[in-house]
């Protein structure tokens, strides 16, 4: 089964751009190296959302198109794409799943509907299953 491996510093720092973020959707990229079948995280990108929605997000494209060119000169691959849920449970909506144009990348959500939870999805030909997460110290 395919697991992202994440470092609790990566993650809090996740979850705290994620907060400061509300009442709208926070987003960002996850970088690293694939090993086996996990996606280890070795650094993280805190992006702008530039739709300024509670309810949807869209990554800055100037941003998007600098951390890429960043990700493959430090010879890493994008791991995961995440975003916030201010109001929602943590799985996919519809857009979500319409919008994951990254076949082999997982999908990160942080809800805040009534704790906070993180949760890790592949998402495949509008299909989406949940994988596992590590956090490491």
């Amino acid at each position: 089964m395919e697991k992202l491996v994440i470092s609790k510093r990566n993650y809090e720092e996740i979850i705290k751009y994620c907060k400061k973020g509300l009442p709208n959707e926070a987003c960002g990229l996850m970088a690293g190296y694939q090993q086996k079948q996990e996606g280890v995280v070795s650094k993280v990108y805190l992006m702008t959302n530039i739709k300024k929605s509670p309810e949807e997000y869209l990554l800055d494209p100037e941003e998007q198109v600098k951390v890429f060119k960043e990700i493959e000169q430090l010879d890493l691959q994008l791991i995961s794409i995440f975003h916030s849920h201010p109001k929602t449970p943590c799985r996919p909506s519809i857009k979500d799943i319409n919008d994951a144009y990254y076949p082999d990348v997982m999908y990160s959500i942080v809800s805040f509907l009534y704790e906070i939870e993180f949760r890790v999805f592949k998402i495949i030909e509008g299909n989406y299953r949940e994988v596992d997460l590590e956090i490491n110290p």
